[in-house]
């Protein structure tokens, strides 16, 4: 099996289509065909069902598909390391982030790490913990910084940037407002402001909620810190936020959690592969340097 081989496999999967997977690859579509079809002779199973339409992954190819995007990537890996041995750190660096990311301001490190070294392409997305934690293992990103979720996979590398505990986020109206802390039970009834599914602290507030016994109706769910902190302002829900979202609103009223219970934390992480490219193991160390203050960056 040749490097060629996956490459070309690779294109195909992605694009469904062997001419757009040719154009991709700037070769002829009767080399790329003979490629997959030496590749199938290899293995010993048919990895595409092609109709005159569309180009289907088979279930052999399905499982190729993730091993082929790690071995892709561990040679790109391979390759970043002796380049930035000889002091030319090059290639593509692929950053997933949640939104708001308050432990280090990643677009003043992103750009310093830019201008120390350009010949890097960089390419951020942002989206929802558990889509950006399979992008790593997929190997399409190199890193992500999410919220730590309850199970992390044994294939991953998990860093942790900051711990901060979960308070109340209430408008200026409401009962809490005036109080210093409040007890989890007293939130039953209430209506919620909260994350979509599987992004930010969602998952950790339903199961420190569902750990106390309270079922609880979520009214109004949002993508984004500011959306959530103004429908809490105006009175549509109550929020458990992590406690430095209270720098970001002097208007909404932040109380501690007390009782008899554990104070639930927001973990956030940076998630990696065992196997850390150049680049990305640059920008690492640039991003726990900027959090111990010894970066300097614009901004």
């Amino acid at each position: 099996m040749e490097l060629r081989q996956l490459e070309h496999f690779l294109a195909v999967a992605e694009e469904c289509h062997f001419t757009r997977a040719a154009h991709r690859l700037h070769i002829a579509q009767s080399g790329l065909s003979a490629s997959i079809r030496a590749l199938e002779v290899e293995l010993g199973a048919p990895l595409f069902l092609r109709t005159t339409r569309q180009v289907e992954l088979t279930q052999a190819g399905r499982a190729l598909l993730p091993e082929a995007r790690r071995a892709l990537s561990s040679i790109s890996s391979a390759r970043d390391a002796v380049a930035a041995v000889q002091g030319l750190l090059r290639g593509t660096l692929s950053v997933g982030s949640l939104q708001c990311l308050h432990v280090v301001h990643l677009p003043a490190v992103l750009a310093r790490f830019h201008e120390l070294h350009p010949g890097v392409e960089i390419r951020m997305r942002q989206s929802g913990n558990a889509e950006l934690v399979e992008e790593v293992r997929a190997g399409r990103l190199d890193l992500a910084f999410v919220t730590r979720q309850h199970r992390m996979a044994d294939d991953l590398r998990v860093s942790t940037l900051s711990s901060e505990p979960l308070v109340l986020a209430c408008a200026p109206e409401s009962p809490f407002a005036t109080r210093d802390s409040v007890e989890l039970a007293e939130l039953a009834g209430q209506s919620f402001v909260d994350f979509n599914a599987d992004w930010g602290t969602r998952d950790e507030v339903d199961r420190t909620l569902a750990a106390a016994g309270i079922e609880r109706h979520v009214a109004v769910e949002v993508n984004d810190v500011h959306s959530l902190l103004d429908f809490v302002r105006f009175g549509l829900g109550v929020a458990l936020v992590p406690q430095s979202f209270a720098g970001k609103s002097d208007v909404v009223r932040f109380l501690g959690l007390r009782g008899d219970i554990d104070v639930p934390f927001a973990e956030t992480v940076v998630v990696t592969g065992h196997t850390v490219g150049a680049a990305a193991g640059e920008l690492l160390d640039m991003v726990f340097e900027a959090r111990a203050g010894r970066l300097r960056v614009a901004g």
